[in-house]
């Protein structure tokens, strides 16, 4: 796709044109380097064809094409893909289409997150400034976004109820940002992250003025206890209380149990 083509006509533009031809493209989408002009000679004698060295312009949509195209059919997939690059922003979103696309969105995204990460890899190397690659197919970003979202909420309201932390299963960095802004306003509840990736996942808790609430109206009385004895009791009890949950256990998708 990058390779130079020497090509000899005539006259330089008509080696440019031959070069388009070859290349499969118009002459204002490659770039050429003039290796001989042509001369004309004395009344014919002794003229030269004129040569240049040709090859297609850089083209972010053109590499992620070709890269995405070979990816299906390695798979035996029937696909193809729509792209848009938003030069200013620096943004590449690709829509690949047919009709066996769960087996590209893999259970839980994890086959689309895998295509967008080496699709940038694959952009990222040719290109000379980083472009964010996004790949998506049959709407499935928006529809997880809107599934962590009630997700989170689910969770939230949860943890109102009960006082007590929950954990949430891995998940990748978007994911895991998804969570993190649908609660960030929230006057009760609070987020963060633990572990390392790719077992990186988000425990939602109480926040410390409702912990504290919950601490001063439990049924632990100071005067039951001893100051230390009291503080190590509610220690254990808050440890008890930490629960791990999945999304299995929460929140049901039936689009996304079919694609397990």
């Amino acid at each position: 796709m990058n390779d130079w083509i020497e090509i000899t006509a005539k006259t330089v533009d008509e080696a440019i044109l031959e070069a388009s031809l070859k290349l499969e493209t118009s002459s204002d989408k490659i770039e050429y380097e003039i290796i001989e002009r042509e001369t004309k000679g004395i009344l014919g004698i002794f003229s030269k064809d004129a040569k240049i060295r040709a090859k297609c312009k850089f083209s972010i949509e053109k590499v992620a094409s070709n890269f995405l195209e070979k990816i299906f059919n390695c798979m035996n997939i029937d696909a193809s893909v729509d792209i848009l690059y938003d030069e200013d922003k620096a943004v590449l979103d690709i829509n690949m289409k047919g009709n066996d696309m769960g087996v590209l969105i893999g259970k839980r995204g994890q086959t689309l997150d895998s295509l967008q990460y080496l699709t940038s890899l694959v952009v990222n190397k040719e290109s000379t400034s980083y472009v964010k690659v996004k790949v998506d197919t049959e709407n499935y970003r928006e529809r997880r976004k809107d599934t962590l979202e009630n997700l989170a909420n689910n969770i939230s309201r949860k943890v109102k109820r009960t006082r007590k932390p929950v954990s949430l299963e891995p998940m990748n960095p978007y994911e895991r940002r998804i969570i993190h802004s649908a609660l960030q306003n929230d006057r009760f509840v609070e987020t963060h992250s633990e572990g390392d990736e790719p077992y990186r996942k988000i425990v939602i808790t109480p926040k410390r003025n409702q912990r504290d609430y919950y601490r001063r109206n439990n049924s632990y009385k100071r005067h039951d206890y001893g100051k230390k004895d009291y503080k190590k009791k509610f220690k254990d009890s808050y440890k008890k209380s930490y629960q791990s949950i999945t999304f299995d256990d929460i929140y049901s998708d039936k689009e996304e149990k079919d694609k397990k």
